[in-house]
């Protein structure tokens, strides 16, 4: 019986392997013979292996460094960049063979099947030189068996006067499985070195989350003992030695302006509670020009000093201060000038060497504009990050165009034929407008929610308050007042998680549209009586005002969303403050579903609804190889007016259609059910459906500095009136029947659009282009649409 001491020793092997090859080499055909005195005169041209049954050669041809040059869409041999190297001396040189480096890639592989528990591995090599100085690379594996954990134990563990500290140990463990004892869990599962390497960290982190903080690697061994008569299992024992208990000692902090400097003028110190116990100290020191009071630096301290060392609430103390957003985290440390700490005292002091940015910021922009006429604007924004001394964000923004429009343009945009009015007013005309915005945001929760600042839910928290107001006058209609406002509070809980709620949110449109624009509708549209109910009906003065709450869970890159999750949830409730309003303040009790315009601008009536609003939106990104991600997502979204409202405003409404929805069909054209035709844009609708997937691969590599992909997207959904909604034509009939939702036939209304697209994929950004057939056209039916339907994205369309 052999007893093996796992530190973990292949797997820095096989990092160290991975990391410490040459640039040279790493760097694809970059070098020629001469520049690499172990290469030959033999150009790789194909590269296999052979006898790897449970590994794929995907996953293989990531860690090996012999190469042959890139193959167009996989063709084996089919290299056209080599090709025109040849002919021309341009595109990738020869991918040479190096022997040392295959050499090493056996290493590699033998080290990557040892960290998957296959012990008993053998890799060898085959060089054919099938044509002068054109040879193939074959690697020859055995894999032999694989060996499998039978159990994982525990011994070492220090005693806790919580008495949940040590099964909340247990039930985070990376091991499933049922419990043997306190100490043991029964897993049977294959052997993984990673997987091990992760549960010693996590056993690290613990200790060091809990008072011990000198726990290092080797105070957390692995011992693997083979399993009695049980060929390739094993029992893994984790030796822990925690080493001694710590707390935190003073705390030192020290602020400078923005020019860095190192003569603090102003010190204060705070002992006792509810800054500190035990007679520590937290000492404060700070330069006049950083003009930051003392107090918003102790509130960053999410550790009392004095209590149990918490290395978490110190890494949440260092996130507290950088996300600030007005200062800049020099140094944090445990120690005043290294980087290690004093393990040889009890209390372990904390540092933080921080620097204030400039506090005043103005920008302007001048831009030119083309639209009906020629134009032009101008933008000012003016920005102080610390208002208070307690890095409150303020800022002032001024937007403002002049467009001038000629006689002639005028004439040209209202035609007089198909029944178009000419319009009344042919002069030369200058429209113009302007908007005046302010927004303060404080990075912690105000009122009412202060008393959550120091829960353990909440990692870090802003709080939002955005105003905003303009008015502009257009071709058909003026906008007497726009004035939008929002309370917002977020909270990260974790780095995946986080909470949104709107504690208001309003939007108060007053707009005129014009006797022409009305004339006009009335003659486009005279064939299409929904249409032009509904267009008159949104062109109505609204007061919207809503409280929402939304969820949102990340776990995916944002850009190249090739893994991982992500998913969003909200419920909202609207209506609630043009209500109170409308029945306490202008009504005097009773109700009349309008208000009137903001400070007397206009003589209209502002229109307001109250509805509840669902919406659930999931994506998931499976990784199906090195080069293939299968990406779906599902959204499903419900608003239904309550009370005496009948329909939900023109901008709280679900849509569909569009580049990054369901592609086909253009912004804003499909739905509601198959109410009207193509020719116009919808209304949007109530209730939303919708279903997408895309399969993506990569098949060429580092072309111009990305990766392209070739997708094959489908997408499929619709939106429906709700059965609330309501708009009835002079006899009382219902317009919209056809658009409305019924529980036994709205299959028949989803709308399905699938095709091909190429993504040019770079680290920073991804540039998409789809060309899109109508498999379900919901005038035309199934497989009834020959057309193809471009649309191009900046980014992945989900």
């Amino acid at each position: 019986m052999r007893h093996v001491l796992l530190s973990l020793g292949s797997f820095i092997i096989l990092l160290f392997l991975l990391q410490s090859i040459p640039q040279e080499a790493c760097a694809q055909n970059s070098s020629s013979a001469d520049e690499i005195g172990e290469e030959s005169d033999d150009v790789v041209r194909v590269v296999r292996f052979s006898g790897n049954r449970d590994i794929s050669d995907s996953a293989l041809r990531t860690l090996v460094r012999t190469e042959n040059n890139r193959e167009f869409l996989g063709i084996p041999r089919f290299t056209p960049w080599y090709y025109l190297w040849q002919a021309f001396g341009i595109g990738e040189s020869p991918a040479y063979l190096d022997r040392e480096t295959v050499g090493n890639d056996i290493e590699r592989i033998n080290v990557y099947y040892e960290n998957l528990g296959y012990f008993e591995t053998s890799v060898d090599t085959s060089i054919i030189e099938y044509k002068k100085n054109r040879v193939e690379v074959s690697f020859i594996i055995d894999e032999g068996p694989r060996s499998r954990i039978n159990s994982v134990s525990y011994t070492g563990l220090p005693q806790f006067d919580d008495p949940d500290l040590i099964p909340r140990f247990y039930s985070s463990s990376e091991f499933n499985g049922s419990i043997v004892n306190d100490s043991t869990i029964a897993v049977n599962e294959p052997y993984l070195v990673q997987k091990l390497r992760r549960e010693q960290t996590r056993i690290i982190t613990f200790l060091k989350n809990n008072g011990y903080a000198s726990a290092q690697r080797d105070s957390v061994n692995a011992l693997a003992k083979p399993v009695d008569e049980v060929a390739n299992q094993y029992d893994i024992l984790f030796s822990i030695q925690p080493g001694r208990s710590y707390t935190f000692g003073d705390v030192h902090i020290t602020l400078s302006g923005p020019e860095n400097e190192s003569d603090f003028d102003e010190s204060r110190s705070f002992t006792g509670e509810p800054y500190t116990v035990g007679g520590r100290t937290i000492f404060v020191s700070k330069h006049r020009t950083a003009q930051t009071k003392f107090s918003l630096l102790t509130e960053q301290i999410r550790y009392t000093p004095g209590e149990t060392f918490d290395q978490s609430a110190f890494l949440q103390s260092v996130n507290s201060f950088q996300n600030l957003g007005m200062m800049l985290t020099n140094r944090f440390a445990l120690n005043e000038e290294r980087s290690i700490p004093d393990y040889s005292k009890e209390a372990i002091p904390s540092y933080f060497d921080l620097q204030t940015v400039p506090r005043h910021s103005i920008r302007a922009e001048f831009f030119g504009m083309r639209r009906y006429g020629f134009g032009s604007g101008l933008g000012l924004n003016y920005n102080n990050n610390n208002l208070r001394g307690r890095a409150d964000n303020f800022s002032i923004g001024l937007n403002t165009s002049l467009e001038y429009v000629t006689s002639g343009t005028l004439r040209e945009i209202a035609p007089s034929d198909g029944g178009t009015q000419i319009l009344d007013n042919s002069e030369s005309t200058i429209f113009q407008s302007y908007e005046v915005s302010t927004e303060y945001t404080l990075p912690r929760l105000n009122f009412p929610f202060q008393r959550f600042r120091n829960r353990s839910w909440v990692q870090s928290a802003r709080t939002r308050y955005a105003l905003t107001y303009s008015q502009s006058n257009q071709l058909f209609f003026d906008i007497n007042s726009d004035i939008r406002f929002n309370t917002r509070y977020e909270v990260n809980h974790s780095n995946r998680l986080t909470s949104l709620f709107d504690l208001v949110e309003m939007d108060i449109i007053d707009s005129d549209p014009s006797s022409q624009f009305l004339d006009n509708l009335e003659a486009q549209f005279t064939n299409q009586p929904i249409v032009l109910a509904r267009i008159e009906e949104d062109f109505r003065p609204q007061f919207s005002s809503i409280i929402r709450y939304t969820l949102r869970n990340r776990n995916t890159n944002l850009i190249k969303r090739n893994f991982g999750y992500s998913s969003e949830f909200s419920i909202a409730f609207a209506g609630n403050v043009p209500f109170l309003l409308d029945r306490y303040v202008f009504s005097a009790g009773t109700t009349d579903q309008t208000l009137p315009s903001p400070f007397g601008i206009s003589s209209n009536a502002l229109a307001y609804s109250r509805f509840i609003k669902l919406s659930a939106d999931y994506r998931r990104y499976i990784p199906l190889s090195e080069n293939t991600v299968f990406a779906f997502r599902g959204f499903a979204g419900v608003a239904h007016p309550v009370f005496e409202s009948d329909n939900i405003p023109l901008n709280r409404r679900f849509f569909a259609g569009g580049s990054n929805d369901i592609r086909g069909w253009d912004s804003f054209r499909l739905g509601p059910g198959n109410i009207i035709s193509d020719e116009a844009p919808r209304p949007g609708g109530d209730i939303k459906l919708a279903l997408f997937k895309e399969l993506r691969q990569i098949f060429l590599r580092d072309v111009w500095s990305s990766n392209w992909h070739i997708a094959w997207h489908t997408d499929a959904g619709n939106v429906w009136y709700g059965p609330k909604t309501e708009l009835l034509d002079e006899d009382g009939n219902d317009l919209l029947e056809d658009g409305r939702f019924f529980i036994d036939d709205f299959y028949n209304q989803i709308a399905v659009g699938s095709g091909l697209g190429l993504r040019f994929d770079w680290e920073f950004m991804v540039v998409r282009f789809d060309f899109t057939y109508r498999i379900h056209d919901l005038e035309e039916g199934w497989f009834e649409d020959p057309g193809v339907y471009f649309s191009f994205g900046i980014g992945h369309s989900f």
